[in-house]
This record gives C-alpha cells, sequence and structure tokens, in this order.
C-alpha cells in the first residue's frame, strides 16, 4: 500500500515539476533542469512555498513532504531523472563521462540489465528549501519529534572543518567476470562489498574478489560545521547550546566562523563509530543535513544592488548633506557625539588597503579608541556599530585572554590532530572587532594586538604549528581613564595610562569628558526621557536610514580606491609639520604625533573622499580629518582655555594672529580662519562675532562680500 502511496506521490512531483510556473508565467523547474542536462547548475533547488502556492497538490502532500523529507528527496530525484531533457548545447565532457562513455562502448555498463548494482546512481543533488515565511526554530527548541523532518534553525557559525572528498559511489571490478559493480553510499561509514553478485559468477559459483577502483567512484565535496545559540535566545542561567551541521556539494564554502545564519535542512540521527560507539552504547549523535543557507547580514562584497536600491543610493549621494545623514543615523537614541558618530561612520567605510610593488603592506582599517567618563554611551555606541557592521565580533576587556583575542591550538575531535581555532579577531576578518574596557584587560593579553593593529596577522608558533593567520580587523576600542574617571589635575598621559606604542596605532583617540552643562544637561535629559516614553529617537529633522540601507551605501562605497593629488602633497605635508611643532612647544602633550599619525590622516580622507564616491581625495576632506582629529581632544582644549581665562572671541583672535604670522601675510581668508577655528572646536558664529568686534577696533579690515581678513597693522 506504501509503495503504491509512493508511486503516486512521484507523478505528482513530476506533474508539479513539469507545469509549476513563476510568477511571468514561465515553467520554473523546466528550465532548471534544461540548465542541469547543458551542466550549467549542478544542483536543484526545491522551494516548499513554490508547493504551497501550485493549485494541484494538496496540503497533505506537502505536510508529508516536510515529515519525511528523506525519502522525498529521493521521490523528486528519481522524477527528475525521468524528466531531464537533453542537452541543447555542446557540453564540456568532464572525467567520469569519458570513463563511462569507454565503458559503455567495451560493453560493461549493465551488461546483465537486471542488477541495479550494475548501474551507476545519477548524481544530480537536490535540495529542498523550508518556506522564508516560518520562524526559524533555536537549537533547544529542535527535540527527538523532529527527526527526519526538515526544520530551520538560526545560530552563529563557531567552527567549520576543511572541504574534504565524501565517497558516494563506490566503484568495484570483479577479477573473475570483469564486471564493474556501484554501491552507493548513503552514509558517513559504510560495509564494502567483497563478493561479485554478478549473475556469471553466481552460475560458475565463482566467489570473485572485488577490488575498490577510486578513480572510477565518485566522491562529494563536504564539510561539517558547528552552529551555536544566539546570545538572545538562550535563557537565563543557560550556556548556549551547539549542533553539528553537515554540508554537501554545491552548499560547501558558503559559511565562515563568526557568520550569524540561518540554515533548513533535515534533522537526522547519526552513530557513534569506532570507540566513541563503545562507550555511547545505544546513544546516537544528532545532525543537521543542510538544504539550504540564508545570511542574516551579507557582506559588503557580497552585496548585488537591485535597481530601487541602486535608485536609492544615487539618490542619497547627490544629497549634499549625506555625510550628517549617515552619521546622525548610527545610534539616533545616543544623544549628542556627532564627531564620534562621524568618526565610527569612517571607520565602517575605511580606506582601501595598498600593497606596494616589493610587497609591502599599508593598512586601510581605522582603528578608534573611546576613552571617558563612565556613563557617556561608550558601550551602546560599540554594540550599535557591531549590528549595522555585515561581520562584527564583540568582547570585553577582563572576559579576553590573548589567546581568546588571538587564537588557540585544540584537538579537533574528528581527526584527533591539532588544530588552530581562530579567536575574536580572527573571526573578525575583514570586520570590525570592538573590545569593551580596554583599560581592565592585563598587560600580557594587550600585547596580543600589537601586531593585529599595524601589521594585520596574527603569528602563531605553538604545538608544532607554525603560521601566521589574516586579521584585517578595525579595532574599536572603549576605556576608562586611570582613576575611573578623567582627573584634571593630572597630565593626560597619566590619565590614559595606555602605553605609547599601541596609542600611536589608534588613527583616532577620542577623550569623552562628563561634565556639568545646564543648557547641554538639561537636553539630554529630555531626549532620554523621550527614548524611554516612546521608545524611538526624537526627530532628527529626516527620516534615519535603516541599517540595511546604510550596509548598502557603505558596500557601494569601499568598491572606490580615491588616489590624493599632487596639488595636496604639500598642503598635507605643512599640516603634519605644524601638529609636530604644537606638540613640541607645549609642556604637557595631548597626544603621541608620530608618523603614523600622518598615515591616519591619509585614511580618513581618503574614506571621506569614498563617502562622497569620488575618486579623488580633496582639500574639504583632508581638512575634516584634522578636525576630526583636534574634536578628538576638544574636552581638554576648552579646559586649557578655561585654565588660561581666555574666552572664546579672544581665543579666536590669538588663533588667527598665530595663523598670519606663520604664513608672513597680512591676510587671511575666510575659509583658512573658519578651518582653523573648527578644528580649535568653535563655531561660524563665534568667528562672525569675533571679526565684528575686532573690526570695530580697527584691528582688522573685512571684506565686504568674501569677508577675507586683512590686518591693519604688521
Amino acid at each position: 500500500m506504501k509503495d503504491l502511496d509512493f508511486s503516486r506521490d512521484k507523478d505528482l512531483a513530476k506533474d508539479f515539476l513539469q507545469n509549476f510556473a513563476d510568477a511571468e508565467g514561465e515553467a520554473k523547474y523546466i528550465s532548471i533542469l534544461q540548465d542541469v542536462a547543458n551542466r550549467k547548475l549542478k544542483a536543484i533547488e526545491i522551494d516548499l512555498e513554490d508547493l504551497f502556492d501550485y493549485k494541484d497538490l494538496d496540503e497533505e502532500f506537502v505536510g508529508r513532504v516536510t515529515e519525511n523529507t528523506r525519502r522525498y528527496v529521493g521521490i523528486f530525484a528519481d522524477a527528475i531523472d525521468e524528466l531531464i531533457p537533453e542537452p541543447t548545447e555542446a557540453i564540456q565532457e568532464d572525467d567520469s563521462d569519458v570513463f563511462h562513455t569507454q565503458r559503455a562502448e567495451e560493453g560493461n555498463e549493465n551488461p546483465d540489465g537486471t542488477d541495479p548494482r550494475q548501474k551507476m546512481p545519477p548524481e544530480i543533488r537536490l535540495y529542498i528549501k523550508a518556506s522564508s515565511k516560518v520562524q526559524p526554530f533555536t537549537i533547544r527548541e529542535v527535540r527527538a519529534s523532529h527527526i527526519g523532518q526538515l526544520v530551520k534553525i538560526s545560530g552563529i557559525v563557531t567552527r567549520c572543518s576543511d572541504v574534504k572528498p565524501l565517497m558516494k559511489v563506490a566503484v568495484y571490478t570483479c577479477e573473475e567476470c570483469g564486471f564493474e559493480i556501484y554501491q552507493e553510499v548513503t552514509a558517513r561509514v559504510f560495509m564494502p562489498l567483497f563478493e561479485c553478485p554478478s549473475k556469471r559468477c553466481q552460475v560458475n559459483r565463482a566467489k570473485g574478489h572485488l577490488i575498490l577502483q577510486l578513480r572510477a567512484s565518485k566522491f562529494l565535496k563536504f564539510q561539517e560545521a558547528k552552529i551555536q545559540e544566539l546570545t538572545e535566545h538562550v535563557p537565563k542561567g543557560h550556556i548556549p547550546r551547539a549542533m553539528t551541521v553537515h554540508f554537501r556539494g554545491e552548499l560547501t564554502r558558503k559559511v565562515s566562523p563568526g557568520d550569524v545564519v540561518e540554515l533548513s535542512g533535515i534533522f537526522l540521527p547519526i552513530p557513534y563509530t569506532g570507540f566513541r560507539a563503545m562507550r555511547a552504547g545505544l546513544v546516537a549523535d544528532t545532525y543537521l543535513e543542510t538544504m539550504s543557507i540564508s545570511h542574516f547580514k551579507k557582506k559588503y562584497e557580497d552585496y548585488e544592488l537591485k535597481g530601487v536600491e541602486e535608485e536609492e543610493i544615487a539618490r542619497l549621494a547627490e544629497d549634499g548633506d549625506i555625510y550628517n545623514k549617515l552619521s546622525r543615523s548610527l545610534a539616533p537614541e545616543i544623544f549628542g557625539h556627532e564627531d564620534i558618530k562621524k568618526a565610527l561612520l569612517l571607520l565602517l567605510v575605511g580606506a582601501p588597503h595598498r600593497k606596494l610593488k616589493d610587497g609591502m603592506k599599508i593598512r586601510g582599517d581605522l582603528h578608534i579608541c573611546l576613552m571617558g567618563d563612565p556613563g557617556v554611551a561608550k558601550s551602546q555606541l560599540l554594540k550599535h556599530i557591531i549590528t549595522v557592521a555585515p561581520r562584527g565580533v564583540y568582547t570585553t576587556g577582563k572576559g579576553s585572554s590573548g589567546v581568546g583575542l588571538t587564537a588557540a591550538v585544540q584537538k579537533d575531535p574528528v581527526t584527533n590532530e591539532f588544530v588552530l581555532e581562530g579567536g575574536a579577531l580572527v573571526l573578525a576578518d575583514m570586520g570590525i572587532c570592538a573590545i569593551d574596557e580596554f583599560d581592565k584587560m592585563d598587560e600580557s593579553d594587550r600585547t596580543a594586538i600589537h601586531e593585529v593593529m599595524e601589521q594585520q596577522t596574527v603569528s602563531i608558533a605553538k604545538a608544532g604549528i607554525t603560521t601566521s593567520l589574516n586579521a584585517r580587523t578595525a579595532v574599536l576600542a572603549a576605556a576608562n581613564p586611570a582613576w575611573g574617571r578623567y582627573d584634571l589635575r593630572r597630565t593626560p598621559a597619566e590619565n590614559i595610562n595606555l602605553p605609547p606604542a599601541l596609542l600611536s596605532r589608534f588613527d583616532l583617540l577620542w577623550l569623552i569628558l562628563d561634565k556639568a552643562d545646564m543648557d547641554n544637561d538639561l537636553e539630554m535629559a529630555r531626549h532620554v526621557v523621550y527614548v524611554h516614553q516612546n521608545r524611538e529617537s526624537p526627530a532628527l529633522g529626516f527620516a534615519p536610514l535603516e541599517a540595511s540601507v546604510l550596509r548598502a551605501y557603505i558596500s557601494a562605497a569601499r568598491k572606490l580606491s580615491p588616489s590624493i593629488p599632487r596639488e595636496l602633497e604639500e598642503y598635507i605635508a605643512t599640516a603634519y609639520s605644524s601638529i609636530r611643532q604644537e606638540e613640541a612647544k607645549s609642556n604637557s602633550p595631548h597626544s603621541y604625533t608620530t608618523i603614523r599619525t600622518l598615515l591616519s590622516i591619509l585614511r580618513i580622507s581618503t574614506a571621506l573622499a569614498r563617502l562622497r564616491f569620488s575618486d579623488v581625495v580633496a582639500q574639504s576632506d583632508v581638512d575634516e580629518a584634522l578636525r576630526l582629529m583636534q574634536m578628538s581632544k576638544f574636552s581638554l582644549y576648552s579646559e586649557d582655555r578655561q585654565k588660561s581665562g581666555l574666552d572664546a572671541i579672544s581665543d579666536i583672535y590669538s588663533i588667527l594672529r598665530d595663523e598670519a604670522a606663520r604664513s608672513n601675510k597680512m591676510d587671511v581668508t575666510y575659509g583658512q580662519a573658519l578651518n582653523r577655528i573648527s578644528r580649535m572646536g568653535y563655531t561660524e558664529a563665534q568667528l562672525k562675532e569675533c571679526l565684528e568686534e575686532y573690526a570695530a577696533l580697527n584691528v582688522w579690515q573685512i571684506h565686504p562680500n568674501t569677508f577675507d581678513i586683512r590686518f591693519i597693522d604688521a
């Protein structure tokens, strides 16, 4: 009776494959079968939603496919074998084609025509994909009742094995009669055939010895991975559960450790083998036979923008204020920190990596350290950046060891060999690694980050393994000052309390001081109360961009590799040397300026040019890079000004006077003046007030149209 049911289901499957039409009215699966026949595709994916939508199939059939998926994969495969059309194009023959053509010519291809073991099984891979409308299970929700069924789970990939060949069809040759026997292998282990089952050997009563022909056997790509529950799915007081996942054929090499994925597949038991079987007794392990993979967040290079997305990004790129809009769309619930958000946006965009002719590499990733008083939303900013970035790893200082950040040597449970398992920095390769509580890390563990931040590799010499792993990651660190809060009575070096070798590797070290300010505190309190009441940020004057739009825009920007024009070389060199001079004059410098600072200016400028979709860095990009570097210490400069007793107007005057003296000219253009004072944290309104006040005192004259300044007294 069951066989009759399955034959009826096979007819239903054939009918579905022949007649199902997509939204445009074309026979979807017939065209896929034609591509398979023409060797353009190696696998066929049947979407469960198509089975639901096909009017001639009842819900019972779809239910049977979901609950007995392994059996129905075979039924659909048999239906496909009968429906596969003849190739319409010239196909490139592979080794197995040549081999079987040769065997057919010799008359060895199933001479009896009766024994199925003397016939090569079909090699097309078939996958049944779960419906996208179904909510995925967490790993702990998959139970014994789901065995054999099609289930959909979500989680993070923690480990991936190498891709290895898995025997799919074993081919034997008989020493007595010369016939070839094909044995289909359906499990991880199989019992080889020893006696020839052919008719001739049975008639002659000759127990023909079989020889395994590896060259003629069919192998399949096989990869094993471990998937772990996401932190938000773990109940309180529990630890995350893990599940073994098997990928075969075209699904291999689709995931890597650190990817957050949604997998649909068949939940199956697998008996233990070897010594583990003796210990386990009747207990079996379980695994997921993967049928489809979908990534939660695509990598930047995997983005393929469709027509609507391309139009939206083109429209955004033409917007003159896109730099501000993108930065304000980052964590809009967090009040203020406009310049910090701009710096974090540039961290996401990054600059292109440069490789010189002699093989030397110059990194393009930006590293940022946020150092500030408690309660200035450092950790919230870190968490938000990790959610926006396609690839991000979040870790804390005390919860991370040097090995946990770089790489650990572990024993592989399958092969019992020592293997390297990448740590947080290796998992965040081509992404962002956010390290919170950076100041709480042990000094020995922190030294592991030095090589990653500049050379962008992790060198290992452990347990006989000597290698170098890629860690092309942007480091975003958050730390508190040495005494918990910033102590203004001490020097910046004492407060920061990080070694100069590490500080110089950060492109931007942002100092955030929590100072009492009546107006600012009122505004912040209103903002926080509004967010608590409405669970959304107050109106920004425009709709904040979604994280998916941000990722799409950044992926388009990262394809550009802007260059620095010759006319800007002198300007950048002069700006760098003036920063060094200012630091030399200062009694307690706020930062360590090295040649790495110059590279930081170039990286930030290039990232700004990428945001504008420009192939050339403009002077405005360099000015903004210098302004961000200056603004990162703004809270300290404002303290210095308060100590010196200068008000804003007097300080702007002294800045402009020094600018004129430095260039040995009587004139300072309005653009130069605005650029110079904005780097010091002053606004255009304060500049205009200063110009009017000192023009009334006859210190300088102001051009009525351009607002350029001309000093009267040299």
